[in-house]
């Protein structure tokens, strides 16, 4: 496979990518470096690689079957399907609110927005819902590709930048936070839980494929379908240790301390990329960082709408279609969700991927099955 034909067929992985560099990374990964400076580098290696065989059985199963790993739960057993189908639904209100809530941060950083965060979240998630109810497949894809480029390419110049200037000089009588009290083991739960993403997410990569593999009419062979997942696995990887060190070089041992309101924190976050390249990449870095937060709502917004499309299908044997009833469904739930953490944003965060950070091993166990069956 040469240079030209392994660019043509990514796809699924890309949106992977556009999930996984989204809160998991702007935000935890970032939090990581800031209060506890390198002392998590470890936790964030171990947790992109102990989950990624459970993500590549995604795409692998896809591309030997032509099925998502959802038929191969029903395979096993409905009570397998049936238990899927309650942890998403336990879920997913709380994950699309707060890949949203940290969207409107950026957004209302990014135009200078006086409107109240919930109401701002609600028109971002009216936005993805309209563009998912009348676009395809492919306009998510080529989307994704662009926004991941940008963001790509301004990460890694912003870490390049950072090594060069050196850290930041701690504050006097700097007292680091211990990695061994309660605060800071709830805090590594909930890093690891979304690193590089919740591993509940492994099917949506195969619905994914599976989706490629119907638009194009034509199934790629296994190396072109590892290729194209192993490749947004590993900017996930790259970036999240890129975004560690951007918070331990520009914050850890200072006396900033990130805020609890979106737009605030958006704010700080892009001031670490300025403070890295220069006031000259305001504009760049703010667009880019609410792009990729963007398309991470979008991608999961579309991940749950198939998912559970799909799951019900499976389940009462029906071809009824219901991705927009999910679709709004999703919108109205995670409305909820976000009013009633309007000035909270990192307990909602922390609540959320230390959620994940339970049900992933419960996951792992069913891809597991699935794989071996």
């Amino acid at each position: 496979m040469n240079f030209k034909e392994k660019l043509h067929s990514l796809g699924p992985g890309i949106l992977f990518a556009s999930t996984a560099i989204g809160v998991s990374h702007l935000v935890q990964s970032t939090r990581a470096g800031a209060d506890f400076g390198f002392s998590f580098l470890w936790a964030i290696v171990i947790a992109n690689v102990l989950k990624y065989p459970f993500f590549e059985y995604g795409s692998r199963y896809a591309n030997a079957t032509g099925k998502s790993l959802l038929s191969g739960y029903v395979q096993i057993g409905r009570w397998l399907l049936w238990l899927y189908f309650v942890i998403s639904f336990l879920s997913m209100f709380i994950v699309t609110a707060t890949v949203t809530f940290v969207t409107a941060g950026l957004l209302s950083n990014l135009l200078g927005l006086t409107l109240s965060t919930d109401w701002v979240s609600l028109i971002i998630l009216v936005f993805c819902i309209l563009i998912l109810a009348i676009g395809n497949f492919d306009i998510l894809n080529n989307l994704l590709k662009l926004v991941g480029l940008v963001l790509l390419f301004s990460t890694v110049g912003a870490f390049i930048m950072a090594l060069i200037h050196g850290r930041v000089e701690p504050v006097q009588n700097f007292i680091p936070t211990s990695i061994w009290e309660n605060k800071s083991q709830l805090f590594l739960i909930a890093l690891m839980g979304w690193m590089p993403t919740a591993v509940d997410l492994s099917t949506w990569n195969s619905l994914w494929t599976v989706e490629q593999i119907e638009t194009a009419k034509k199934r790629p062979t296994l190396q072109e379908t590892l290729f194209d997942f192993n490749f947004g696995y590993l900017i996930s990887a790259v970036l999240s240790v890129c975004f560690l060190t951007l918070g331990a070089y520009l914050m850890y041992g200072s006396e900033t301390e990130f805020s609890d309101k979106a737009p605030v924190f958006a704010g700080q976050v892009i001031n670490l990329f300025t403070l890295s390249l220069g006031n000259w990449s305001y504009w760049i870095i703010a667009i880019s960082a609410f792009s990729v937060m963007f398309s991470t709502t979008i991608a999961v917004i579309d991940g749950y709408g198939r998912a559970l499309e799909k799951t019900v299908h499976l389940l009462f044997n029906t071809t009824v279609k219901q991705y927009l009833f999910w679709l709004i469904l999703l919108l109205l739930g995670s409305f909820l969700v976000i009013n009633q953490f309007l000035n909270d944003l990192k307990t909602l965060v922390d609540f959320a991927t230390i959620m994940s950070f339970l049900i992933a091993p419960l996951i792992a166990v069913m891809n597991i099955k699935v794989m071996h069956s």
